[in-house]
């Protein structure tokens, strides 16, 4: 893991960005912090909420990697897989949404208390947020810990694209990457659109990323 001010310090296009590499930020040092404090939380539950491509799923990488678990996603839930989290200290429920078996999950988080156990659910928003039917899952769903990741500040913003561009083999000029900062929305969402448009202009246009290609990416 490659700490986010030595990566901009030492500014390097040379260099390889691993899967496991996460940019701490203020935006997403709270959900970082908790997963690396385990198991000294003050609840069992710990939900992790932000926006698609926030890195909630990276962060849940990171923990099962040091800590060990079982990793469901919500759409796979079924009898056999509550069964199968009898071994398991630590399960993650990934992408809880209001689509979803609301007594499966209920029963879930009953096994997670009667069997102290820990349990991460990553989600959009808080799931104390999402209206679900089942009157007692809703009441769960407050008594749990929150980390929501935020949009990103400016440094963590630079590391995203930068990231990004390395994933498509593409090199930038710092002040290049500096313009499309101030430019774009603050959002992890749009970092990675934006980074695909202007690859696909360049493509398209068979040039090097410039500030022409990077100002009709913005205008479209």
């Amino acid at each position: 893991m490659k700490n986010l001010n030595q990566l901009l310090l030492d500014f390097n296009y040379e260099q390889n960005f691993k899967d496991d590499d996460f940019y701490v930020g203020k935006s997403n040092f709270y959900a970082f912090e908790m997963i690396n404090k385990w198991p000294k939380w003050e609840k069992n539950f710990l939900n992790i909420n932000g926006e698609k491509f926030s890195g909630k799923s990276h962060l849940v990488n990171i923990f099962l990697k040091k800590f060990n678990g079982i990793r469901i996603d919500v759409n796979s839930l079924n009898d056999e897989n509550i069964k199968s989290i009898k071994p398991y200290q630590n399960i993650v429920l990934e992408d809880l949404n209001l689509n979803i078996n609301e007594k499966l999950i209920y029963s879930l988080f009953n096994i997670i208390d009667q069997d102290n156990k820990f349990l991460i659910v990553t989600s959009m928003k808080p799931i104390s947020e999402i209206n679900f039917k089942l009157e007692d899952l809703r009441s769960r769903t407050k008594n749990c810990l929150f980390a929501n990741i935020q949009n990103p500040d400016d440094e963590l913003m630079f590391a995203l694209i930068l990231k990004n561009l390395s994933d498509r083999q593409i090199t930038l000029d710092k002040k290049l990457i500096n313009f499309i900062i101030k430019r774009i929305e603050r959002s992890y969402g749009k970092i990675f659109e934006f980074i695909y448009k202007i690859d696909k202009i360049s493509l398209k246009k068979k040039k090097s990323i410039d500030f022409k290609i990077i100002n009709e990416a913005l205008e479209e």
